[in-house]
């Protein structure tokens, strides 16, 4: 800012830090450059002194911006000084600000949005940041992802079955599960949250004590002319009567962050559908003499 002394020292974070000079652009309208107010910060990875989503100008600013805090222990054996030629950044006295935290002193950098890894340039600072105390937020999230995953309201495959919903004891009994990749949006810790949940296993339970799985087979249904044939799902009973089938299905979960890259949800998500009833007959061959032309009451006729 005017009168500071034109100085560089060494971030933490890596690279040079800006001189403590008026910036070469005018000041943003929307950025207040004695105090900005950000709501969730997100600590880099592997720095302490580093936070992430920074404030968005608007759809037509090209950038993203990213918050150094400014004068770090390593700053200030390079420079001793550097302390008071930072703004005062004092507790907030604002009264949404609940846990009543300090502000902090940052650089703000630059990075083209698309760039992949970004090209961080300094762009303005040092300024206060107030709000909340920065917290490692996807490391939170994280932490919390497996259970929010258990409590997803993941939608059941359905069960089929050919034929059905009665069945010859002996024969080939095709069953099937049909089952959906699911998308959730929930909000955890502030943050905008996406799930997926992919079905990736079966586990077959036939009614019969006979089970199979987990399986990535999910079985198909047949066309009408070919039930009756062997598939990789299909089943033959030896019993008679009413059974139920029974079908879980595992689904894998992952995850993203306010739009950004999907991380694996550790676990599965175990996804039992309601049983299929199917009723298993008995088919009785029998031999006859008798022509049914000559004696229509004759036997079988």
């Amino acid at each position: 800012m005017p009168g500071w002394p034109l100085v560089a020292i060494i971030l933490l974070t890596g690279g040079l830090a800006p001189a403590f000079a008026e910036p070469d652009h005018p000041p943003r309208s929307d950025w207040n450059d004695n105090i900005i107010v950000s709501g969730g910060w997100e600590k880099g990875p592997g720095s302490d002194s580093q936070y992430g989503e920074a404030p968005v100008t608007g759809p037509e600013d090209p950038f993203k911006y990213e918050a150094r805090v400014a004068c770090t222990s390593g700053d200030s054996i390079i420079f001793p000084e550097c302390a008071s030629v930072m703004p005062p950044c004092a507790t907030s006295d604002d009264a949404s600000d609940k846990d009543g935290a300090e502000s902090t002193a940052v650089y703000w950098y630059k990075a083209l949005r698309n760039s992949s890894p970004p090209n961080w340039t300094y762009d303005s600072g040092p300024v206060c940041v107030q709000g909340k105390k920065p917290r490692d937020i996807l490391a939170e999230i994280a932490a919390q992802i497996s259970r929010e995953f258990q409590h997803t309201p993941i939608a059941a495959a359905s069960i089929g079955s050919q034929p059905g919903p009665h069945t010859l004891r002996g024969k080939d009994t095709n069953v099937y599960a049909i089952a959906t990749t699911q998308n959730f949006n929930i909000t955890l810790l502030e943050q905008q949250v996406t799930i997926i949940a992919t079905p990736v296993a079966y586990t077959w339970d036939y009614g019969d004590g006979e089970a199979w799985g987990p399986t990535p087979v999910h079985g198909a249904p047949l066309h009408q002319d070919r039930i009756g044939e062997q598939t990789q799902t299909s089943h033959i009973y030896g019993i008679t009567g009413k059974i139920n089938i029974n079908l879980t299905t595992h689904f894998n979960g992952t995850y993203n962050v306010n739009g950004g890259p999907f991380l694996p949800i550790p676990g599965q998500g175990n996804i039992p559908s309601p049983p299929l009833g199917l009723t298993v007959w008995r088919a009785v061959t029998r031999l006859y003499a008798d022509d049914c032309i000559t004696n229509p009451n004759g036997i079988g006729c």
